[in-house]
């Protein structure tokens, strides 16, 4: 095949111009490209030669290094942010208001009786020790305690800390309760949560240092062990209903009542309730900024059946959120107290992150590799439903049963101590764990877009004393048709909720390096050391393809060189004559002369046949008119 004539025509009209030599080609470069280093290379004497070689080589180094800095810097996907306010009728935020405490004392006291008798005789034995052997044989429930004690340690000798229970069970292995009163009694005293699994066998010690914090973290963890139990709709029933709770409620000039709420089961609050949250129907939007076209509420709280250990803690629970979105209402939610009227103005801002590869947020929340178990409630995605999910998710792999304050999927159960001894321990582990933490917060994603209320809160107090009276006996009158009193300063929370104005902010991202910056960033740099455009990089582009091609022809002149080679190393001697050839077909008995050979093989040791010879027939391609460019390929090809 006559492949390297071909590719030599393609190369001669590919060129017009350049050799078929490194050499030639290079020349031809230097000699007619635009970039101003390499012309002065082959036009000057041999010194300036030198000097503008090395020129020309330190720049494009330059030039390269330059390049790399941009290109990564592009490649980093910085953001820049912008900030603008703007000025529309919004949409009135969601407004999420829970309790306090989450359930009414009367309705759950059945359930705390043992928890509540325990809860006591451990404040006897912190607060007064020394009277508390009057009541020691009073019948408690110490199966209770048995999984998580609380427990007494003396740290004075720290390489030998005691260990001492409060009611100082034998069976447990600890010292008696008149040792725990003269340690309780001492400095260097503090309380613990012991938390055990493997019966009994591996413990650990969560340690507090206030009592305080010790027995209501103790009293809310067995607390949990028992609502785990109790079916969902009971604990709905136990909580306060919207029609106790919400006693008034006016949005802008039109009325509403506890039927303008949805009701949510919230673990931490109870029945919670919110008002505009878009579900079944469009968001309010609000007419005008100020408090007269806001909402205002008057709620009951109903303090005198708190929960007396499980609420420390009087007033309303509320935040502000966007329509259908979950209410993380312990994480996000303020306080309102008792007997003031509070104020919330509301100011918005809006917040557009920027997607791949530029920001790591997600739009619904598809891409994240964590089941949301909050997707029952129908709301957009979050960080916190993800965050908590991820953890529910831990708790069932690692403890095998599901915490009581989060969602649970189906075909798993919530963790108690009856079915899961054990998962106290496993817990309090998970919870504390830091690498739990940073394999959910890897796997979450932040929206991509987000609507933020920040609130400037006033308080004074409410009803004041001129008017508490009449003001009292109108509510009380509404709420249970009483002729007496029935309400308090204790149990009542007014609520102004409103835009301070209609200027909205959003803070958005945008790229800070888009195409154009790289772009204008490469060229000046190139322009500016080499004297160069794209057009000088489209012509180093085709010296490069025509070094390609005279690579390739060279190959393929080696390959067939090669081949040839190999081809005339396969005869055993050198190969026949013309004169032989003749003489042999011509005369039979003719026999060249030839190393002596074996009776069995032919005239020639490969048995080739041998081709006939003949006069050729007389070449007249001189006679015939050719391309101009035909001819000088082939000349050239032969040069090569």
């Amino acid at each position: 095949m006559h492949v390297k004539k071909y590719l030599l025509k393609g190369l001669h009209r590919l060129q017009k111009g350049p050799g078929y030599t490194y050499k030639e080609l290079l020349v031809w470069y230097c000699d007619n490209t635009n970039t101003h280093g390499p012309k002065r290379i082959i036009c000057e004497g041999p010194k300036k030669k030198a000097m503008w070689f090395l020129l020309t080589l330190l720049f494009a180094a330059l030039v390269c290094w330059q390049w790399g800095i941009f290109i990564r810097t592009y490649l980093s996907w910085e953001v820049s942010v912008s900030l603008s306010v703007g000025f529309k009728t919004m949409d009135f935020p969601a407004v999420t208001i829970c309790n306090a405490s989450p359930f009414k004392y009367s309705k759950i006291k059945h359930l705390l009786k043992d928890l509540d008798e325990l809860m006591e005789a451990v404040l006897e034995r912190i607060l007064a020790p020394e009277l508390s052997h009057a009541n020691a044989t009073r019948n408690l429930n110490f199966s209770i305690w048995n999984h998580t004690p609380l427990v007494l340690i003396d740290e004075r000798n720290p390489h030998h800390p005691m260990v001492l229970d409060l009611f100082g069970d034998n069976h447990n292995g600890l010292t008696s309760s008149s040792a725990s009163e003269k340690i309780c009694n001492a400095h260097g005293c503090k309380m613990a949560m012991r938390l055990c699994s493997l019966n009994g066998t591996q413990c650990t010690f969560r340690n507090f240092t206030s009592a305080t914090q010790a027995v209501t973290e103790w009293y809310i963890l067995q607390a949990t062990n028992i609502f785990a139990q109790v079916p969902q709709q009971e604990l709905v029933e136990m909580s306060y209903p919207g029609e106790q709770m919400i006693l008034a409620c006016l949005f802008g000039a039109e009325p509403c009542n506890y039927r303008n709420f949805t009701s949510i089961f919230y673990p931490h609050y109870g029945n919670c309730y919110i008002f505009n949250w878009g579900m079944t129907e469009k968001a309010l939007p609000s007419a005008n900024p100020g408090t007269e076209f806001g909402l205002k509420l008057i709620l009951d709280i109903g303090q005198e059946d708190y929960v007396p250990f499980l609420a420390s803690t009087a007033g309303v629970r509320l935040m502000l959120h966007e329509q259908r979105s979950y209410p993380f209402i312990r994480d996000e939610g303020i306080y309102a107290m008792s007997g003031t009227e509070t104020s919330i103005g509301v100011l918005v801002d809006k917040l557009q992150r920027m997607g791949e590869p530029y920001s790591p947020c997600t739009v619904n929340g598809s891409e994240v590799p964590v089941q949301n178990f909050y997707s029952d409630y129908n709301t957009t995605y979050s960080i916190q439903a993800c965050l908590r999910s991820c953890f529910q998710d831990h708790m069932i792999h690692n403890c095998n049963c599901g915490h009581y304050l989060y969602p649970l999927p189906r075909g798993e159960k919530y963790c108690n101590n009856r079915d899961f001894p054990d998962w106290a321990h496993c817990y309090s582990d998970l919870q504390m764990s830091v690498a739990q933490r940073e394999t959910c917060i890897g796997m979450c994603k932040e929206s991509c877009n987000d609507t933020q209320y920040k609130m400037t809160i006033s308080m004074a107090d409410w009803p004041s004393e001129a008017s508490e009276d009449w003001i009292f006996h109108v509510l009380s009158q509404e709420r249970d048709q009483s002729t007496n009193i029935t309400l308090s300063r204790k149990g009542i929370v007014k609520l102004n909720i409103y835009f301070q104005e209609f200027n909205y902010r959003t803070i958005e991202e945008s790229a800070a390096n888009n195409i154009v910056w790289l772009l204008s960033n490469l060229g000046g740099q190139f322009g500016f050391w080499m004297g160069g455009s794209v057009l000088c990089l489209i012509e180093f582009g085709e010296i490069i393809i025509d070094f390609v091609w005279i690579t390739i022809i060279k190959l393929v002149a080696l390959a067939k060189s090669l081949r040839q080679r190999r081809a005339q190393a396969s005869y055993a001697g050198p190969p026949p004559t013309v004169a032989e050839l003749v003489e042999a077909h011509t005369n039979f008995g003719f026999q060249p002369d030839t190393a002596p050979r074996s009776p069995n093989t032919g005239p020639y040791p490969n048995e080739q046949a041998l081709p006939i010879p003949g006069t050729p027939p007389p070449n007249y391609d001189s006679l015939h008119l050719q391309p101009l460019d035909v001819i000088e390929s082939d000349s050239e090809g032969d040069a090569i």
